[in-house]
């Protein structure tokens, strides 16, 4: 687990440059805010979380899955993990920031991600 990255992952980097392609200007992993977001547009209110499917549970993601050994272990983190993201996305919107989460398996149809999360952004400031 020391292996695994917490910023800069391939995912982010992914969704980082599609969004900047797009014309869209943002911070990255910005300390102040709660749960410390991926991608901040300060534009657009808007907070994005680039989120692996396994380490967040992604609902009804295959890739969520609990490990079959050490399972006790592996229920508790990974729900730690989830009830976390609850947290933050409460404090974040009590701030008026709009959420979106980005999942890792989204990234394979990467055409309908381009169309749909900048819409979704937009969205954010009506």
């Amino acid at each position: 687990m020391s292996r695994v990255r917490s910023e800069n992952t391939k995912p982010e980097i992914k969704v980082r440059s599609m969004l900047h392609a797009k014309g869209f200007r943002f911070r990255k992993n910005v300390k102040s805010l709660p749960g410390v977001p991926d991608i901040v547009l300060p534009k657009y209110k808007t907070v994005v979380f680039v989120h692996g499917c396994f380490w967040h549970q992604h609902p009804g993601c295959v890739k969520s899955h609990i490990p079959k050994s050490n399972v006790e272990f592996w229920t508790v983190k990974l729900g730690k993990n989830v009830v976390r993201d609850i947290k933050h996305k409460k404090d974040l919107k009590k701030l008026g920031w709009k959420v979106i989460y980005v999942w890792e398996c989204e990234l394979k149809n990467f055409e309908a991600l381009e169309k749909k999360l900048p819409n979704k952004i937009k969205s954010a400031i009506k």
